[in-house]
C-alpha cells in the first residue's frame, strides 16, 4: 500500500495484520504501485519524475523510468515491459525494462480527454494479460478499453457501449482472472464488479448506495 501522506510503502505479508515491511527512503509521494513475483516493488516516486524499484530486503531502490508526469498506475508483463497511465494527459506509455534506452513508447492514448477509440479521458488501472493485450481503467469515459497488442485503437470491453452493457461510473482498476474474466472497481458506484460465465454481477459493495458498514464501500479506488 502507498502511504502517501507518509512518504513510504507499507507491505503485509500473508496472513499478517501488521506491516511486515516498510519501504521508505527518498519516497516523495508515491502512487503507483506493482508488485512481481519475486518480491520486487517498482513505485511511482509522486512528484520525483520517476519510477523506482526495490528489490527484496533491500535498503535502497534503483531508478527504472524518468516519466514527465504521475503513473497512477503501473503493470510490468511477462517480457518484462513496464507500462505506466498517466492520467494527467490521457495516456498510457511502455518501456522494455531489458532495453538501455530511456524513452518511453504510447501504448495507448493520443493526449486528447475524448472518447474516440485511440482516445483515453484521464486512465487510472491498467493490466496486460498473457496475450500482451492491455486493459485500461478509463476513468472519465466510464469505461473499460481493450488494446489488443501493438494496436492503438481500443475497443470497449466494460461500460454503457459494450456488448452485454454494465454500467460503469469511473472506474479506476480492472484486472483479469486465471480464467479472462474482469474485475472492475467501479468508484463512483461505490463496489467492485466481476465478470463471469453469465455476465457482470457486484462482488462487493453492492446495497446500492457508499458507506462503512461491512457490505458497502465508499469511492473505492485501485492504483
Amino acid at each position: 500500500m502507498a502511504d502517501q501522506a507518509n512518504n513510504r510503502v507499507l507491505i503485509w505479508f500473508e496472513g499478517d495484520i501488521i506491516p511486515t515491511e516498510t519501504i521508505s527512503g527518498d519516497l516523495n509521494k508515491p502512487i503507483g504501485l506493482f508488485a512481481t513475483t519475486d518480491g520486487d516493488v517498482y513505485v511511482d516516486n509522486g512528484k520525483s519524475g520517476q519510477v523506482d524499484k526495490w528489490t527484496l530486503n533491500a535498503t535502497s531502490s534503483e531508478p527504472v523510468i524518468n516519466v514527465s508526469n504521475t503513473c497512477f498506475g503501473l503493470f510490468i508483463d511477462l517480457n518484462n515491459t513496464i507500462y505506466c497511465s498517466m492520467e494527467i494527459i490521457h495516456q498510457v506509455f511502455k518501456k522494455s525494462l531489458n532495453s538501455n534506452g530511456i524513452s518511453l513508447s504510447v501504448a495507448a492514448g493520443n493526449g486528447l480527454n475524448a472518447s474516440g477509440s485511440f482516445m483515453l479521458n484521464r486512465p487510472r488501472g491498467i493490466y496486460v494479460d498473457n496475450q500482451f493485450n492491455l486493459y485500461v481503467a478509463d476513468r472519465d469515459n466510464h469505461r473499460i478499453q481493450r488494446f489488443s497488442c501493438g494496436q492503438l485503437n481500443g475497443t470497449t470491453v466494460a461500460g454503457k457501449t459494450a456488448p452485454g452493457a454494465i454500467s460503469l461510473k469511473q472506474p479506476t482498476g480492472v484486472i483479469l482472472d486465471a480464467n479472462d474474466y474482469l474485475f472492475i472497481v467501479d468508484s463512483n458506484h461505490n463496489r467492485i464488479v466481476g465478470q463471469g460465465a453469465h455476465g457482470y454481477r457486484c462482488v462487493v459493495g453492492c446495497t446500492g448506495s457508499s458507506g462503512s458498514a461491512p457490505n458497502q464501500l465508499h469511492n473505492p479506488q485501485l492504483f
